[in-house]
């Protein structure tokens, strides 16, 4: 029994769920209609400048009529658009502000993402290899090169039967040389060895013929004048 009169009745669930609560949306539509929203204040902007344009000229015509309580009242309508130019404008900067700093935590939110799965990425491939298994490698590596560098070698070398040892060879062809000269000195000498110096010429020479013939001739004249 309720004492203090009707009971409350309880009160009607709402027709508004939960889930229809405003939910914070992904930051390139929220930046789209803040976007949107600037462009409204813009086009309410220019319309607001007509109507001061328009009160302007309706205050000069009222003024030329002598009607000076409507251009009072133009004047002072004209002076609520200004008010209200500046009410947008104040709108437009604050939509600006957050369409920047919302794009600026769009990114650095981008950012992180990048960052996260680089050291994710990092964080995998530095478990599927280790130092040890590095270490493993580099040294089967220089394994591998220095059995390559073996088997450069090894294929380089010359396969020449008869190669010898340079200095043998050396000593054997001096001491060759060595009995090949003992032996021209011990041989007896033979006609082949005498020198063969060039034969004295018979006859005179042509000069030395004519300067005898002109003495000749003139010792005869000389006698000849006696």
């Amino acid at each position: 029994m309720n004492w203090f009169g009707r009971k409350k009745e309880a009160p009607a669930p709402s027709t508004v769920s939960a889930t229809s609560a405003v939910r914070p949306t992904d930051p390139q539509s929220t930046i789209v209609q803040l976007r949107e929203q600037i462009a409204n204040q813009d086009k309410r902007q220019e319309h607001i400048q007509r109507k001061i344009e328009q009160m302007i000229k309706e205050a000069k015509e009222k003024m030329a009529k002598n009607d000076k309580k409507g251009a009072l009242f133009a004047m002072k309508r004209k002076k609520l658009f200004e008010a209200e130019m500046d009410k947008i404008e104040n709108v437009k900067m604050t939509l600006e502000t957050q369409v920047i700093n919302l794009e600026s935590a769009a990114q650095n939110a981008e950012t992180f993402k990048a960052m996260q799965a680089g050291s994710k990425t990092m964080k995998k491939i530095r478990t599927e290899v280790g130092l040890e298994e590095v270490d493993d490698i580099m040294d089967s590596i220089k394994e591998e090169m220095e059995l390559a560098a073996e088997i450069n070698n090894a294929i380089s070398q010359p396969v020449d039967p008869l190669l010898a040892d340079d200095d043998e060879l050396l000593a054997e062809l001096e001491e060759l040389e060595t009995k090949d000269l003992e032996n021209e000195l011990l041989a007896p000498p033979t006609k082949t060895d005498v020198l063969d110096l060039p034969t004295v010429p018979d006859t005179k020479l042509p000069a030395l013929q004519k300067k005898e013939e002109e003495d000749l001739k003139a010792l005869e004249a000389e006698l000849a004048g006696l």
